[in-house]
């Protein structure tokens, strides 16, 4: 009876936990608009994952805010009209339309950084990469983001694969995923991983950039952060900041003391 109470228990609290990471209210997207878009020398655009909503995002947005930057995000639709269940191409070109949009009626704005977390990470990559992003973005931050794709992706494809067309893009080895890889990344760009091998929905090493391409680059690892965990832990905004701080810069220094190589 011990051990069936613990298991119930384990799975009670990892219920939970999933819970508090898919929002499934449609009313997380109706977000007010804080930033004045008429002087804002430092914009930043978060990007919010897989069957989430522009509210898992509210602390990292307030940290941002407090620490003057620029913060804003965009409703990427998807199932119900939220949830972020579309193609990582299509929510890409979403994001395209908006910033070009934003960029022509505020000409004034300095260059763009861009933090995704998960599915957002790559939704940003996309639009840097394929689409003429590195146009406008100097720095992407990536939380948790399956840049190898997930195993975790499979599981959705057999429940909401008919609904949720980009958990195919997400699977290992996934024809749009090795595109992806294989493609030039833009210079002037630079990208960095943040990923943890407590993260249950991107593995390791599922989170790393391939740091055998030619790119500006950086995987950084952070101990015992869950896959939700990277949007509210503190050991992970400090790397945002340090980051963001640096996109400021001509020049910028490898982030040396935070980046992390595969163990053995």
């Amino acid at each position: 009876m011990a051990l069936w109470a613990n298991t119930l228990a384990r799975w009670r609290r990892r219920m939970r936990y999933l819970g508090g990471y898919l929002d499934f209210d449609r009313s997380g997207n109706r977000i007010r608009r804080r930033t004045d878009f008429s002087h804002c020398p430092r914009p930043v655009l978060l990007l919010y994952g897989l069957l989430s909503t522009r509210r898992s995002c509210r602390l990292l947005e307030r940290r941002l805010r407090h620490d003057g930057y620029g913060v804003f995000s965009i409703d990427l639709g998807g199932l119900a009209g939220a949830f972020n269940t579309r193609g990582i191409d299509q929510s890409a070109e979403h994001v395209r339309d908006k910033v070009e949009r934003l960029y022509a009626r505020y000409p004034g704005m300095g260059p763009l950084s861009i933090i995704g977390h998960s599915k957002g990470g790559l939704i940003g990559r996309y639009y840097i990469a394929r689409l003429g992003g590195d146009a406008r973005v100097r720095t992407l931050i990536t939380l948790g983001t399956p840049h190898q794709g997930t195993p975790r992706a499979y599981l959705g494809c057999a429940t909401v694969g008919w609904l949720a067309p980009s958990v195919w893009q997400m699977t290992p080895r996934s024809s749009f995923l090795r595109r992806l890889n294989l493609g030039p990344w833009p210079p002037g760009v630079r990208l960095v991983s943040l990923y943890s091998r407590r993260d249950a929905c991107t593995p390791y090493p599922s989170g790393m950039v391939d740091l055998r391409r030619a790119g500006d680059f950086v995987n950084v690892e952070l101990d015992d952060l869950r896959h939700r965990d990277f949007l509210v832990a503190r050991s992970a905004y400090q790397v945002v900041r340090s980051e963001l701080a640096g996109a400021a810069l001509p020049w910028r220094a490898p982030l040396e003391a935070c980046s992390a190589q595969p163990r053995p």
